[in-house]
C-alpha cells in the first residue's frame, strides 16, 4: 500500500515538474481524440442512416395514377400476395401518406396544411419477406397498368453501404496513424522526466529498487496524461454534438426522414472508448520510453 501511494504521489510530482511538456502532450492527444470523434460520429450516423433505409428496403411502394381506382389496386394486391417472397400488401390512401409526411416533419408539419390540394398519390405497399426476391418483385410490380412510379431503395442502400465501408476503413487508417503519433508524444514527455531523474534512478537501482518500483511513477504519469486528454475530448465533443443536434437535427429528419443518433447514447459510449484509448496511449508511451532509456 505504501508503494502504491508513493507511485501515485511521485507521478503527480513528475507531472508538475514537467508541466509545460505535459500540457503539450495533453493538447496533442486531445486534438487526436477530437479528430477521431468526427470520424466516429460520421460513421455511426451513416450506419444509422443505412439501417433506416434497410428498414424501408423491405418494402416496395407502387405510386398509382389518379385514375387508378381502389378496386384496381386491390387486384394488384391480390396478385402480389400470391408471389413468393411477399409477406403482405396493402392499400395506402393519399391522406394516409400525407399524415405520415406530417409526422416525419415533426414541428414543421403544419407547413403542409397550407397546401390547397394533396399532391401525394394513392399507393400500394408491398412488404417483402425475402430480399433476394425483391428485384423480381419490383420488376413485376412496375408492369401493372395504372402504376405511375415504383419506389424501391436497393440502389440507395447499396450506395450507403459502400459509403459506410469507405468511412469505416478511412477512420481505422487515420485512427492508427494518430494513435502512433500520440504514443510518440507521450514517450517524448516521459523521456524528459527520465533524463531529469537519471541520477536518482541510478541511486535507486544501486540500493536495490525493483524495476517495477522505478517504472510505476512513469507509467501512472502517462496514464494521467491520457485520462485528462480523454476527459477534455469527451467534454468538448459532447458540447459540440449537442449543439449540432439542436441546430440541424430536426432539419435532417425533415429532409431525409432519418434522425441523428441521440447525443446521450453517443457520448456515453465515447466516454468509455476515449478513456480506454487514453489509458492505452499513455501506458504505451511510458513503456516505450522506459524500455529505451531506463534499460529496466
Amino acid at each position: 500500500m505504501r508503494t502504491l501511494f508513493y507511485t501515485i504521489k511521485q507521478s503527480f510530482i513528475q507531472f508538475g515538474r514537467n508541466f509545460n511538456m505535459s500540457i503539450i502532450s495533453i493538447f496533442a492527444i486531445t486534438c487526436m481524440m477530437m479528430i477521431l470523434s468526427l470520424f466516429f460520429i460520421l460513421a455511426i450516423n451513416v450506419n444509422a442512416a443505412a439501417e433506416t433505409v434497410k428498414g424501408e428496403y423491405d418494402s416496395i411502394e407502387l405510386f398509382l395514377l389518379d385514375e387508378t381506382s381502389e378496386e384496381d389496386a386491390q387486384v394488384m394486391i391480390d396478385d402480389m400476395k400470391k408471389q413468393e417472397g411477399v409477406a403482405d400488401a396493402y392499400y395506402k390512401t393519399k391522406d394516409e401518406a400525407m399524415a405520415e409526411f406530417k409526422e416525419r416533419w415533426g414541428e414543421n408539419g403544419y407547413l403542409l396544411d397550407s397546401l390547397e390540394d394533396n399532391p401525394l398519390p394513392n399507393s400500394v405497399v408491398i412488404q417483402i419477406a425475402d430480399l433476394e426476391k425483391a428485384d423480381a418483385l419490383a420488376e413485376r410490380a412496375s408492369s401493372y397498368e395504372g402504376v405511375e412510379d415504383v419506389k424501391y431503395y436497393k440502389g440507395t442502400v447499396d450506395k450507403l453501404l459502400r459509403a459506410t465501408r469507405f468511412i469505416q476503413i478511412s477512420a481505422v487508417i487515420i485512427m492508427i496513424f494518430l494513435i502512433i503519433v500520440s504514443i510518440i508524444i507521450v514517450s517524448n514527455t516521459i523521456k524528459l522526466t527520465v533524463f531529469n531523474r537519471s541520477d536518482e534512478i541510478s541511486i535507486m537501482k544501486y540500493v536495490g529498487a525493483t524495476n517495477w518500483f522505478i517504472r510505476g511513477p512513469f507509467l501512472v504519469e502517462g496514464i494521467i496524461i491520457g485520462v485528462i486528454s480523454a476527459a477534455i475530448a469527451v467534454g468538448v465533443t459532447a458540447f459540440a454534438y449537442d449543439k449540432l443536434v439542436d441546430a440541424v437535427g430536426d432539419q435532417v429528419y425533415s429532409m431525409l426522414s432519418m434522425p441523428m443518433v441521440p447525443g446521450d447514447f453517443l457520448i456515453y459510449n465515447f466516454a468509455w472508448i476515449f478513456v480506454a484509448l487514453g489509458v492505452a496511449v499513455g501506458s504505451c508511451g511510458s513503456i516505450i520510453s522506459m524500455r529505451r532509456f531506463l534499460n529496466a
